[in-house]
């Protein structure tokens, strides 16, 4: 990221506060970060923290940057949307939506056209930057945008983009929605182990630090997740016994509609929040 793009966040709530961090601790100047956010205290704290620049003027803080992050709720985003236009149509600016479920074409209308607009859907992982981010540009978008937009994003965890808008709905049902799915298992785990006996306490750690070691093996190996199963399923053992419970509870099926169900109701929210 060049060190002369300045960034201004619209928004100054947990993600924001995240990727504020994630910047920082990568080295970015503070100086050159603005945070419009309408609470007081909130501005102070941000201010404490980080050495950034607040305002609770958001076109104050938009025309003091290169790229507006839109860090608000969904439900805000046309309202702060249309008074920004403007504001990046005369800077040629970029804005960056990390709103869930608000689509693109809906940013760039609100915004009145003709601006580049990123959308991502980062997860909530990206809170202790550990966080999977992927990122949609339209046509406006240059080159430099959308290293500037990745660079934002990556500081915070792992960046995809992708091509085609449509997409954006799979990866919320996958990556937006999926730290619950594990959170299930653990909590799953955590109960079955305090049945067999455990103390709670203990059956709640060993599930989360095994969860933590599998997707540490699995970033770190060669193999997919599939041959990794199969190297520690050994047959006739605990293992391969409590696979074919699973796999004879249609567990793979059950994944498949739960994912789908998701993906399903991301489209029908992007169309009711681009209805406002």
């Amino acid at each position: 990221m060049s060190a002369a793009s300045r960034i201004a966040f619209i928004g100054g709530g947990n993600m924001a506060r995240s990727l504020i961090g994630g910047l920082i601790a990568d080295g970015y100047d503070p100086g050159f970060i603005w945070v419009a956010e309408p609470d007081a205290e909130r501005r102070g704290q941000l201010a404490a923290q980080f050495q950034v620049n607040t305002t609770g003027d958001n076109t104050e803080a938009a025309g003091q940057a290169e790229a507006v992050v839109l860090a608000v709720k969904p439900q805000m985003v046309k309202t702060v949307c249309e008074p920004l236009g403007p504001v990046l149509r005369e800077h040629a600016g970029l804005a960056i939506s990390i709103a869930a479920g608000v689509r693109e074409t809906d940013i760039s209308r609100w915004l009145g056209g003709d601006v580049a607009v990123v959308r991502t859907m980062p997860n909530t992982p990206s809170l202790v930057r550990a966080g999977a981010t992927a990122l949609y540009a339209n046509q406006h978008v240059t080159e430099e945008q959308r290293a500037l937009a990745e660079s934002l994003l990556r500081a915070v965890g792992l960046t995809q983009w992708l091509e085609d808008e449509s997409l954006m709905d799979a990866v919320t049902a996958i990556s937006g929605s999926g730290p619950a799915y594990f959170f299930l298992v653990m909590e799953m785990l955590e109960e079955s182990g305090a049945g067999l006996g455990l103390p709670r306490e203990t059956a709640r750690l060993l599930a989360l630090e095994t969860a933590l070691g599998a997707a540490k093996m699995a970033l770190e190996s060669d193999e997919d997740p599939q041959s990794l199963r199969h190297r520690v399923t050994s047959p006739g053992g605990t293992t391969e016994q409590a696979i074919n419970t699973l796999e004879d509870g249609g567990v793979r099926e059950l994944m498949d509609r739960a994912v789908k169900a998701a993906a399903a109701r991301a489209a029908e929210l992007g169309k009711m929040l681009g209805e406002q």
